[in-house]
């Protein structure tokens, strides 16, 4: 029993740890995250649309203009829902996915890390998909906040038009995105973490783990950003209303490639960067002070 006790402590710590970090991350990050969305679904240049967006600069200051400072959260709420069962799942899943990839290794290995955090991301994806699905729709309305609706409408809407299947539209791009992104993401930071000596002084310790963080979202971004195209393009709304061009995570990849160049399998690269860089710092140091807190507060 002490050592079921043990186990469970350390589980619910795992969770509130990941919890945390993901409530943090998301609360500061979710403008970036919106502006990379509204890139990726532009397909095409359309220099007739008034709200075509050239870039960063260009979506902030049309969106405030257009639609109000407060469209930069549209889509928070899936998101917030989402965010802190999601990172709890995430980090929680990734230390028990640790155990079984350790291959006869006293200790765990780059290797580990990096299974390990293909596995939680997997499982993270599947969890949250029905959820980014209403995000993104909810992130392409163009419509000044007051006018948006709910989190709840969108999700009816979603359901009666396509039926309960229709929230896990681009279900293999979500797990191509997040067990991409996890692998590269867990795999650098811990390899790298141990491989840096650790300093005494807690600033200085502080900044250690934030650029270690803040590498590993910029270099994990950076290698699964196709599929995150992807996955905008399937759950965000269609050129010809109506009609499903992006129907799969291949055949979007494949048809985005052909229609408008390897380029535009990198849009909204720059806004991501600059969310999940920082985020993956904010993420990775609050729950790791998170973690060793509520340790020592339960200890």
């Amino acid at each position: 029993m002490p050592e079921m006790y043990k186990v469970l402590k350390e589980a619910a710590i795992q969770i509130g740890s990941g919890g945390s970090a993901g409530f943090v991350e998301v609360c500061i990050m979710h403008p970036l995250d919106l502006i990379k969305t509204r890139l990726q679904i532009q397909s095409g240049k359309n220099i007739n649309d008034p709200q075509y967006y050239n870039g960063i600069l260009d979506c902030f200051k049309k969106m405030y203009v257009n639609e109000g400072i407060g469209s930069f959260w549209k889509g928070i709420l899936p998101p917030i829902l989402a965010e802190t069962p999601k990172r709890a799942v995430k980090f929680f899943t990734f230390e028990q996915y640790k155990q079984f990839f350790m291959f006869g290794s006293p200790t765990p290995t780059p290797l580990t890390f990096s299974l390990a955090g293909l596995g939680a991301g997997i499982t993270e994806a599947i969890l949250v998909n029905p959820f980014e699905v209403v995000k993104v729709q909810l992130q392409a309305n163009r419509n000044r906040v007051t006018e948006v609706p709910s989190t709840w409408s969108v999700t009816k809407q979603i359901v009666a038009r396509d039926g309960i299947i229709g929230l896990n539209k681009g279900v293999t791009a979500t797990i191509g995105r997040n067990g991409t992104f996890n692998m590269v993401y867990f795999g650098f930071y811990h390899s790298v973490k141990g491989l840096l000596p650790e300093y005494k002084e807690p600033l200085k310790e502080f900044f250690r783990k934030v650029s270690i963080g803040f590498v590993s979202g910029t270099l994990a971004s950076c290698i699964n950003i196709p599929f995150d195209v992807a996955k905008s393009r399937i759950q965000g709304p269609q050129p010809v209303p109506g009609q499903i061009k992006y129907k799969g995570t291949a055949q979007s990849l494949i048809l985005v490639y052909k229609e408008e160049g390897a380029r535009a399998l990198y849009k909204g690269l720059l806004p991501k960067v600059l969310r999940l860089g920082p985020g993956g710092a904010i993420m990775l140091v609050v729950y790791d002070y998170m973690h060793t807190l509520l340790t020592e507060t339960f200890a």
